[in-house]
């Protein structure tokens, strides 16, 4: 039996084809760290950890006889996801009257699990000792302006761009902002004609997003070359089954991930 146990499932390839069409659509509507993190893998379920290097720490250490990798630790891959159900009615609704199955519950299933993710990426888990984009120690901070206002934000964002100079920091810059944030740049700049996002757009090459999953009040420019930080995937995305409870169908859908940040001065969160 494979590991997402789909052949223990009464339901058709086709039904199966329908579920993972609705996920991988949805879930890719929803992602925004996927879209400027470079990606590892995908390794599979099997892979439990990965390889961890500090850039600015790693080297080799001899001594009488003794061999060890200064920078480098082990972190496992956790798994994220979500649950959703299909109701055994529906299914024999389905094949009586040839009505295609409602997978509603799959796509907000999938939503959740993409949101988990982002979530995941920018804030870590404290509990468990992972670090977040945000929240990792050891990065760059810098005080943020009234971004409503002047060009304050363009200014912010070039003194980050110019602090990575100053540290070597070279390669793709990515702008990651919250919702209200975003907002705040939809306006013409004074003398211009051009809106504050759409000057921010041409200094960073259209490197800009925003994630609902930062919630308010959230930005940071990162440098996102994979020498930096990357996203290990394990599991890609995949619904399995979980079992057939009061005649209904359950399913979990569900991916391994971690974040690796190889060098902290890589990231600017403005604060």
């Amino acid at each position: 039996m494979s590991y997402l146990s789909r052949e223990s499932a009464s339901i058709s390839e086709a039904l199966w084809e329908q579920i993972d069409s609705i996920v991988v659509k949805t879930a890719r509507s929803t992602l925004t760290c996927r879209k400027f993190l470079h990606l590892y893998g995908p390794l599979g379920i099997g892979t439990e950890s990965v390889p961890l290097d500090n850039l600015d720490e790693l080297d080799e250490v001899l001594e009488d006889g003794f061999l060890t990798t200064k920078g480098r630790k082990y972190v496992e891959l956790p798994i994220i996801y979500d649950d959703f159900s299909i109701l055994a009615k529906d299914l024999e609704r389905s094949k009586k009257l040839g009505y295609p199955v409602d997978l509603s519950k799959a796509a907000a299933s999938a939503e959740a699990c993409a949101k988990k993710e982002d979530r995941f990426i920018f804030f870590g888990n404290t509990n468990y000792g992972y670090d977040g984009l945000l929240t990792a120690s050891g990065t760059n901070h810098l005080k943020r302006s009234d971004w409503s206002t002047g060009e304050n934000a363009f200014s912010d964002i070039a003194s980050a761009l110019e602090l990575f100079s100053t540290k070597g920091i070279y390669g793709t810059y990515v702008l990651v902002l919250s919702p209200d944030l975003y907002t705040q740049l939809q306006r013409i700049q004074p003398g211009t004609g051009l809106l504050e996002i759409e000057r921010i757009k041409k200094m960073l090459n259209d490197h800009v997003h925003f994630s609902t999953a930062l919630g308010s009040g959230k930005a940071m420019l990162l440098c996102t070359e994979a020498r930096y930080m990357d996203l290990v995937i394990g599991q890609d995305l995949a619904t399995a089954y979980l079992e057939q409870r009061d005649l209904n169908h359950y399913f979990r859908i569900l991916e391994s991930l971690v974040l690796r940040i190889k060098r902290k001065e890589a990231i600017t969160v403005f604060e």
